[in-house]
């Protein structure tokens, strides 16, 4: 039984147009023809394209291919091995270049937009967005979510240096504040909790005292949280959070 080549195209999911190249270049060429003169392709001819279908999926260009179908001193090991290296080695550019589109993507998420050098000067290893996926969770449906995101995505490199540096000169105060014995309910530690809540305010969205204290148990609940605020001074997540407590019931 023979085939035309509208049916062999069919089959194989090709063009009638690749078809006719590979029989113009020698790869594949029917074996029988019609009265008219039309290619007709036999099983034979169905296996031969199958084998070329599958080498040029591994990416081996038609010369190759050839030569793997038709000289019988070619090692198919060896080229196998060729392309099995030129596959590995695109595998990892493509999950090189797929790991940056997604940075890209949730720095976009995010509303942060900087180039990968601002955002590595002003935030350095302390990716905000390494936090992106708990606050999103937690507060994704809601309005003060919303207002955060569109409040950040108007924000410059100097509004977040200086973001940074209101929360660098916090934590130094609040580690000298731990390091003299202050209290967590004492005046102090209360004040500098409520100077956390109107940063948040200023910056984020109106954080209210209800808020804050909800913020207070996911500092010291969460690991990614807790690892921030002791990493100013440890013991520093607990501290504050009873001091937000302290500072919210004081109101």
């Amino acid at each position: 039984m023979t085939y035309s080549v509208g049916q062999v195209a069919g089959f194989a999911g090709v063009t009638v147009r690749t078809l006719h190249h590979y029989d113009a270049i020698g790869l594949l060429a029917p074996g029988g023809r019609s009265h008219a003169g039309h290619r007709r392709y036999s099983d034979a001819d169905l296996d031969r394209l199958q084998q070329i279908l599958f080498h040029r999926e591994l990416g081996f260009p038609l010369d190759e291919v050839a030569v793997l179908l038709d000289d019988p001193d070619a090692d198919p090991r060896a080229h196998l091995r060729r392309q099995h290296e030129v596959l590995t080695a695109r595998i990892e550019q493509l999950r090189a270049m797929a790991a940056a589109v997604e940075h890209a993507m949730e720095a976009r998420r995010m509303g942060i937009e900087l180039t990968p050098e601002e955002r590595f000067e002003v935030f350095g290893d302390k990716d905000p967005e390494r936090y992106a996926e708990e606050a999103e969770a937690r507060w994704g449906g809601t309005e003060r979510y919303a207002e955060s995101r569109r409040r950040v995505a108007t924000y410059t490199k100097e509004d977040w240096r200086r973001i940074n540096a209101e929360v660098a000169d916090w934590g130094e105060r609040y580690a000298a504040l731990m390091a003299a014995g202050e209290p967590p309910a004492g005046p102090a530690a209360r004040a500098l909790a409520e100077e956390h809540r109107q940063h948040i305010t200023r910056w984020y969205y109106d954080c209210d005292r209800t808020t804050h204290t909800a913020l207070a148990d996911m500092y010291v609940a969460d690991e990614r949280f807790r690892a921030f605020y002791d990493g100013m001074r440890p013991g520093l997540a607990e501290h504050l959070r009873e001091a937000i407590l302290a500072n919210a019931a004081g109101a």
